[in-house]
């Protein structure tokens, strides 16, 4: 047998020595190398601030780096995108998401990013609903009441909502379209002012969220008559769907995380299955339940089409209300 040549064994052995460090090189290597930035588009204190941070401790203590959230508050999240649109794809950069971003192409068509194109889908994490609620004092008492009221007094009656261009309004405006009623949108600048107005009786109706309005109608100051999403919510379980009286109907704030194109898909499963274990979490799951909502466990292609899907819906919205933003 022939023996290696005095220069073949040194050459093995300098391999043999090296092989115990490949381990260390790896680790070091891994994903996350350094801190990672949550960037979201709202201020501190809010729900998705709130839910960011949740999941945020989380995956910081599963993967060893932490995870801060930048808040980046201004144009209904446009600003947080974009930053994290012009971030390296390195998953060292993520992008807390709302509903927000993917009806925000048809109501900024100037956008210098498309959200579907630009943000790779990693993960849901919760959709709540929203609650129709009017007055007690007001004379309708269930959703087909009020359609006929509606019907028989076309634009007589005021819907309020937290702004032009939010999912209270556009939730309000596709039930005018698919209930085939003529009533007034009137914005204001908070779901607080909105509900406040409403107590008031300065207006009828609101399609708010149902963590902002639930302490009011337990407390019988409003009165619930239907949740918007296609099932009934576990806060207001008593409550019926309005797809029951408005068949297709369906309408739920959304949040959930993405990342830059191109962020490597291994980084992007491997958030995906950490932030799942974290939707699977007992403790976490309560507190996100919490919200109202549902928390589901999704893949990143779920997410995607659960985005053009959403997407294409509230673009037709838009344009079938001639939403315009100033």
């Amino acid at each position: 047998m022939k023996l290696p040549h005095r220069r073949q064994l040194l050459h093995l052995a300098a391999g043999a020595a090296a092989l115990p460090a490949l381990p260390r090189i790896a680790r070091a290597q891994a994903y996350p190398s350094r801190p990672v930035r949550i960037v979201v588009g709202v201020g501190a204190g809010g729900a998705p601030d709130i839910v960011a941070r949740l999941i945020g401790q989380w995956l910081s203590e599963r993967l060893g780096q932490p995870f801060i959230v930048e808040n980046r508050p201004g144009a209904s999240t446009n600003i947080a995108t974009e930053a994290v649109v012009r971030a390296p794809p390195d998953g060292h950069t993520l992008l807390h998401a709302t509903l927000a971003n993917m009806y925000n192409e048809a109501l900024y068509p100037k956008l210098s990013f498309n959200f579907i194109r630009d943000i790779a889908p990693i993960s849901s994490i919760l959709r709540a609903p929203f609650v129709m609620v009017v007055n007690p004092a007001f004379p309708a008492k269930t959703v087909p009441e009020f359609i006929a009221f509606a019907k028989a007094n076309p634009g007589k009656i005021n819907m309020a909502s937290s702004g032009t261009g939010n999912l209270s309004h556009l939730a309000g405006e596709m039930f005018k379209v698919m209930a085939g009623v003529d009533i007034v949108h009137v914005p204001y600048r908070s779901a607080p002012l909105a509900i406040t107005a409403l107590m008031a009786s300065e207006v009828q109706v609101v399609f708010d969220p149902i963590g902002t309005s639930i302490e009011h109608v337990k407390a019988g100051k409003l009165q619930a008559l239907a949740v918007t999403t296609a099932a009934r919510a576990p806060l207001l379980p008593d409550i019926r769907p309005l797809a029951e009286f408005v068949p297709g109907y369906e309408a739920s704030g959304w949040q959930g995380f993405g990342a830059p194109r191109n962020t490597p898909v291994g980084i992007v499963e491997r958030l995906n299955r950490e932030i799942n274990a974290s939707l699977a979490d007992p403790t976490l799951n309560g507190r996100l339940a919490s919200f109202g909502g549902a928390v589901p466990i999704e893949t990143p292609a779920d997410v995607s089409r659960f985005i053009n899907e959403e997407t294409e819906k509230w673009g037709k919205v838009i344009r079938a209300a001639n939403i315009k933003l100033e």
